[in-house]
């Protein structure tokens, strides 16, 4: 079985995807470094040299493409949950895990949010960005892991395998 994590930037898809992908022995893809290594720039360049309308073509693209022919745990865009079809491409192919957090935690664990390449945030506060995306993330997702400021990674890691496979 496949898993997508979603989820805000900062709320750790990343390093929660690879320790899971470990723990389940499996492939890890990080759709954000798909992208940085296909179009051989910083997800913020892609961004401020071709807006991000251009990114989110992108960003969907990159995902439809996805070859998920094997066990794999894949950390997506925050922004990801923007496009119904990418969306529904990972529904169909995976189990997708809502990463949530509050959003004072996230806008601790966010750094440098202006080179983040995170979509939106030129025109919206982050807390309006976070506002925007929370009924995206609750309507594509399978399952909820809530997140606090304290969380233990083997914690969680144990937790969403019990929450997925039992």
């Amino acid at each position: 079985m496949n898993i997508t994590l979603i989820g805000m930037a900062g709320v750790g898809k990343t390093l929660i995807g690879r320790a899971l992908a470990k723990a389940l022995n499996c492939d890890f893809i990080d759709s954000d470094d798909c992208i940085s290594l296909k179009e051989k720039s910083s997800l913020q360049e892609i961004v401020n040299s071709q807006g991000e309308d251009r990114f989110l073509e992108i960003e969907e693209k990159t995902i439809l493409q996805l070859e998920l022919n094997k066990q794999v745990v894949i950390a997506t865009g925050g922004s990801v949950v923007y496009s119904a079809k990418a969306m529904e491409f990972l529904k169909a192919n995976s189990k997708v895990i809502h990463l949530e957090a509050d959003f004072g935690d996230i806008s601790r664990w966010i750094s440098n949010v202006p080179n983040r390449g995170l979509i939106g945030i030129k025109e919206k506060t982050l807390k309006e960005v976070f506002k925007e995306r929370q009924p995206l993330y609750e309507k594509y997702a399978d399952y909820v892991f809530k997140l606090d400021s304290q969380y233990n990674i083997n914690s969680v890691i144990e937790e969403m395998v019990k929450l997925v496979f039992n």
